[in-house]
This record gives structure tokens, C-alpha cells and sequence, in this order.
């Protein structure tokens, strides 16, 4: 095991999928002397090995689709560039409407994603409870779907980037808590860790939901609010067939799908109060299972196999934060509001695009910058349960 060293070039806080792919992307680009740190006692078991593995090409903004028309080809490419399967698997997601408001907004959405070459389809009420016969949908109104959508296996995609990233010179080092950051004449200086002090002048803060709590560290105020989200598996249940989507009923934000031979069933919880609480509501797994059961009656006959709660790291518009803040040398990745495993592929690459030469080239996120909280420029999403 390599020890902390004394001094880094860069040091990334947040060994999870946006951390672990800026140090891929870093190190994939010639960079040396990167640390990487994760505060658990393994990679990715933050708010990515808590996530429901969605991947998507379905948003309502057009920099969402953006990042996902970048990132998604990245995790179908991820065992031939870094010979790990990302368990990629295509069931595609179905998004119901049960409201006329929710259909304007898909109807929207799929004109922009199609625009942007983005093959998602409308379909009518009729046709989401013909390809759902298993659930009941009698007030569908409308639904959308597209076939690329899916999920992928989150621990995969983090210790591929790990392992990869460690074989060009990273030291990367778990157990390891960031405890204070040092700043002097407005850039940081060095970071504090319970394995001891680091020197460097360039910190990326890639800690998810706790990157509020690294920001104030150096004194940079980030708007982050960390809420609960909690999940359920079934055990395995043969009449789900291998194709069943990623289902969500988009005005319950509740949703299902395959999870082995069984599923996994989620639903967000609107008085969800702010915290780090990791554990599971077992009142709120209750009325999630209720709304599951009315969607899908088979569900009663079914057991629990196991659950789990994890972190959101919600900004005020839904959208990430990428690149600069006032202390030189710090900047950020996070704030995906519980979408960021599927864009962090893409996400560690703008950012060693970002620390190496000081602009996104990938993809254009300057738009997505801290400054934009105090100025007023928000972004809303709308597809976000």
C-alpha cells in the first residue's frame, strides 16, 4: 500500500466516479504526481455505489443531453479502453405521463432530444400499457422511451478507472479524510488528511454530497444541499422479462427495473429533509412499496432482498458545477443532483481538460460554472426524480 506522499501536483478529493475518472483522464493525458482521496474504506461506496445505476440519454436541457451524447459512448467503449466490463445493459428507459402538464413537458423534451439527434420516441397511453402488461397504467397519458437508455454497474466503472489510473503512477489511497485546507494569499496551499498534511496548489473537489463541507475548508461557500434517496430489491421474480426497462412514473418519481432476476424499485421521498442520515426510513420503504404494488401488483407476492439509502448532492438548478472558484486552484466537479454516475465518465475528462489547460474542449460547460448562483443564471431540469 503507498503511503501519502508529502507533496502533489494535483489532488483530487472524492474517490468516487467523477474523482476516480479526473484521475484516469489526468494521468491518461501525462500528468504526474496526482493523489486521489477517498474518505471510505473503498472506492465509489460514496453516493455512486448508493446510486440506481440509471444511464440516459433522456433530459429536458440541452447540455444534459449533451454530457449524456458524450459520456454514454464512453461507457459502451469502457472495456475496450480499459478492459473492465461496465455491465452496460440496454433495456431502455420508458417515462410515463400521468398529467397533462408532464405531457407538454415530454412532448418538449423529446422535439429538443431529437433535435440533437437523440432517437427518443413519444408514445401514447395506449402504447406504454402494451409494452408494460405487467403494470397498471390506466392513466397513462403518454410516455416516452429511448432504446440506448439502460443501466451500468457503477462499482465497475470506478475501480476501471481506479486500477487503470493507479497503473500510470496515481497514488490513490483510501481511509483517507480530508480534514482541513490550508489557504494563503488567495490560492490553496495544502491539504490536511487523517493520514496527514499534503502541500499542492491544485485541488479538485469531487466529493459529492460532502463537497459543501471540503468547500468550506477553503472558505468557498458551495451551494449543495445533501438529501436522502432510498432503494429496495426483490428477490428474483420470473415473470420480469430480460427486457424490461428502466421504468419511471414521472409524477409519483417512482421507478422500476431489473436488478438481477429481480428488481429494484425506488421512489423519492418529497419531505425528504436535508442531512447526511444514510439510513433507511422504514415508514417511507412503506409507502414506496404501497405506490409500487398499485403500479405493479405482482410486487405483493415478492420479498425484499435487500436496501440501502444513499445521498443526492442537489444544487439549486439541477444542474453540476464545473471549474473555477475564488481560491486559485480549487476548483470543482459535482453537484449532478442524482445523475452524476452516468456523466462522470465525460465529467473527468473536461476536468483534466479544464486543470491541464484551463478550458472545456469536449463539451462546452462554461455555463455551468459556481459564479452562476450569485449572478442569476440557473439552469432548470426537469427530468430529475
Amino acid at each position: 500500500m503507498t503511503g501519502l506522499p508529502k507533496t502533489a501536483d494535483i489532488l483530487i478529493i472524492g474517490g468516487g466516479v467523477m474523482g476516480a475518472s479526473a484521475a484516469y483522464h489526468l494521468a491518461k493525458r501525462g500528468a504526474k504526481n496526482i493523489v486521489l482521496l477517498e474518505k471510505e474504506s473503498h472506492f465509489g461506496t460514496g453516493a455512486t455505489g448508493r446510486c440506481a445505476g440509471g444511464v440516459r440519454y433522456q433530459f429536458s436541457t440541452e447540455i444534459n443531453v449533451t454530457l449524456s451524447l458524450h459520456s454514454l459512448p464512453m461507457i459502451e467503449r469502457f472495456r475496450e479502453e480499459l478492459g473492465q466490463d461496465p455491465g452496460y445493459h440496454k433495456y431502455g428507459y420508458l417515462l410515463a405521463a400521468t398529467n397533462e402538464n408532464i405531457v407538454k413537458e415530454f412532448e418538449r423534451n423529446v422535439a429538443m432530444q431529437n433535435r440533437l439527434g437523440v432517437q427518443t420516441e413519444l408514445l401514447s397511453g395506449d402504447e406504454v400499457r402494451r409494452r408494460l402488461p405487467l403494470m397498471r397504467f390506466d392513466d397513462a397519458l403518454a410516455g416516452t422511451f429511448h432504446h440506448l437508455d439502460g443501466t451500468a454497474d457503477p462499482n465497475s466503472i470506478v475501480m476501471g478507472y481506479v486500477n487503470a489510473a493507479q497503473k500510470m503512477g496515481v497514488t490513490a489511497l483510501t481511509d483517507a479524510e480530508v480534514i482541513g485546507i490550508t489557504v494563503g494569499g488567495g490560492e490553496v496551499r495544502s491539504v490536511k488528511t487523517s493520514l496527514g498534511g499534503v502541500e499542492t496548489r491544485t485541488v479538485l473537489n469531487a466529493a459529492g454530497p460532502w463537497s459543501g463541507l471540503i468547500g468550506s475548508m477553503a472558505g468557498v461557500r458551495i451551494p449543495i444541499t445533501p438529501l436522502r434517496r432510498q432503494i429496495f430489491t426483490t428477490n428474483p421474480l420470473k415473470e420480469i422479462p430480460e427486457d424490461f426497462p428502466f421504468v419511471i412514473d414521472f409524477a409519483q418519481s417512482l421507478y422500476f427495473h431489473r436488478e438481477g432476476e429481480g428488481l429494484l424499485v425506488g421512489m423519492s421521498n418529497q419531505n425528504e429533509k436535508p442531512g447526511f442520515d444514510q439510513n433507511v426510513d422504514e415508514d417511507f420503504e412503506l409507502v414506496n412499496l404501497e405506490a409500487a404494488i398499485a403500479r405493479m401488483p405482482l410486487l405483493e407476492k415478492a420479498s425484499r432482498a435487500a436496501h440501502w439509502a444513499g445521498l443526492y448532492e442537489i444544487t439549486p438548478d439541477a444542474h453540476p458545477i464545473f471549474g473555477a472558484t475564488d481560491v486559485k486552484g480549487f476548483s470543482l466537479c459535482t453537484g449532478f443532483s442524482g445523475h452524476g454516475f452516468m456523466h462522470g465518465p465525460i465529467s473527468g475528462k473536461l476536468m483534466s481538460e479544464f486543470i491541464l489547460d484551463g478550458k472545456f474542449s469536449s463539451v462546452d460547460v462554461s455555463m455551468l460554472d459556481w459564479k452562476r448562483f450569485e449572478e442569476g443564471r440557473l439552469i432548470k431540469e426537469y427530468n430529475v426524480v
